[in-house]
C-alpha cells in the first residue's frame, strides 16, 4: 500500500514516523511537483496545490488533515467527482476548541479585557460584574466542534444558545435552526461564537446586518474561518458600540497584513490561527484506523458531503 503525503510547511518526518508506527506495511510517498508520479492507494493532505488535483483520480480517499473541508473544495470541478473526501472527527481538536473559546467567554463575562487596559494606564477602578442571566452564548454552527464548545460551557450555568442548518437537539441548549431560526437566535445572543464551515452560503454571514441583530454590547469569538466575516462592517459597528469586542483567530488574509487596521483596534483580539492545531499522532491513528475499514469494505465516518460543503 503506497500513502501520498503533502504538508504545506514541508514538515513530513514526523507524519512519516507516526504512519511507520500505526501502519507498518504502507510506504509513505511525500509529493513533490517535480518528481515522477508514481500510483498510490490513499492521499493525506489539506490544502494542496493545484498540480496535485490529477494524482487524485487514481486514489481509493483523500484524508484532510485540518478542521474544515474549504482547501480542498475550492477547486470544485477540477477535483475527481468519485473520489471520496474524508475529514477528521476532532481527533484531540475539540478539547482545544473548548478551551480558547471558554477562555475569550471568561475573559469578556469576568471583564477581564477592561482590567487588562486599565492595568496598562495604571488604574484602579472595580467595574460592575455582568449578570449572567443576561450573559447567553450563542454558537453559530453544532457540529462535533460547535458541540464540544456547549458542553465544555455548560457547568458555568450561562444560557447556552445554538444555530444549525438542519434542526439538531443538544441537551440544555435552545437551538434554532434554518434561515427562519437565525434571526431569534441572533437577537437573544449576548456572546456570538462562529464555527460554520466555510461553504458559499455561509461566507460573509457575519456582517453588518446580522450583526446589528446582536443585542446593543455584544461580543463575537471567530474561530471558524476568516471568510465568514465582513470585517469592514466589524470595525464600523465597535467604533459605534454596538459591538463591545472581538477575539478573532482566522482572518480573511493570513498572515493579517501589518497595516490592517484591525492591529489598531485596541477591542479587537488577535491570534494566529491557533485555537485547534492538528494533533499528529492522534490523527494518523485515526487515518490509519479508516484506511483498515476501507481496505476491509466497510463504511467510515467523515465523509464529506460535497453539495453541502462539509
Amino acid at each position: 500500500m503506497r500513502i501520498l503525503l503533502h504538508r504545506a510547511d514541508g514538515d513530513t518526518g514526523p507524519w512519516i514516523k507516526d504512519f511507520s508506527k500505526f501502519m507498518p506495511e504502507a510506504e509513505v510517498a511525500v509529493w513533490r511537483a517535480d518528481e515522477k508520479k508514481r500510483p498510490c492507494d490513499y492521499a493525506v493532505l489539506w490544502s494542496p496545490p493545484e498540480e496535485m488535483l490529477v494524482e487524485l483520480g487514481d486514489v481509493k480517499a483523500a484524508f484532510l488533515t485540518g478542521a474544515g473541508v474549504d482547501g480542498v473544495l475550492k477547486f470544485g470541478d477540477l477535483l475527481p467527482r468519485h473520489l471520496p473526501i474524508i475529514r477528521l472527527d476532532d481527533a484531540g481538536m475539540g478539547i482545544q476548541m473548548a478551551e480558547y473559546v471558554t477562555h475569550a467567554v471568561l475573559r469578556y463575562f469576568r471583564r477581564f479585557d477592561e482590567y487588562e487596559a486599565q492595568a496598562r494606564a495604571g488604574q484602579w477602578a472595580p467595574l460592575a460584574p455582568h449578570r449572567k442571566e443576561d450573559f447567553a452564548i450563542g454558537v453559530l454552527g453544532m457540529g462535533v466542534l460547535g458541540t464540544r464548545v456547549l458542553q465544555a460551557l455548560a457547568p458555568f450555568g450561562f444560557p447556552l444558545r445554538g444555530w444549525s442548518r438542519g434542526e439538531k437537539n443538544v441537551a440544555g441548549v435552545q437551538c434554532f435552526h434554518g434561515a427562519g431560526g437565525l434571526d431569534t437566535f441572533l437577537r437573544g445572543s449576548r456572546v456570538l461564537v462562529c464555527m460554520l464551515p466555510l461553504t458559499p452560503e455561509t461566507s460573509n454571514l457575519v456582517d453588518r446586518t446580522n450583526m446589528s441583530k446582536l443585542p446593543a454590547g455584544a461580543f463575537l469569538i471567530n474561530v471558524a474561518r476568516g471568510a465568514h466575516l465582513a470585517e469592514p462592517d466589524l470595525l464600523t459597528l465597535i467604533k459605534s458600540g454596538h459591538i463591545a469586542a472581538a477575539t478573532l483567530d482566522v482572518l480573511r488574509n493570513e498572515p493579517l497584513p501589518a497595516q490592517h487596521p484591525f492591529w489598531q483596534e485596541p477591542r479587537i483580539t488577535i491570534t494566529p490561527h491557533i485555537a485547534a492545531l492538528t494533533v499528529r499522532r492522534e490523527s494518523v491513528q485515526q487515518i490509519c484506523d479508516k484506511i483498515r475499514r476501507i481496505e476491509a469494505g466497510e463504511m467510515v465516518e467523515g465523509i464529506v458531503d460535497r453539495n453541502r460543503g462539509y
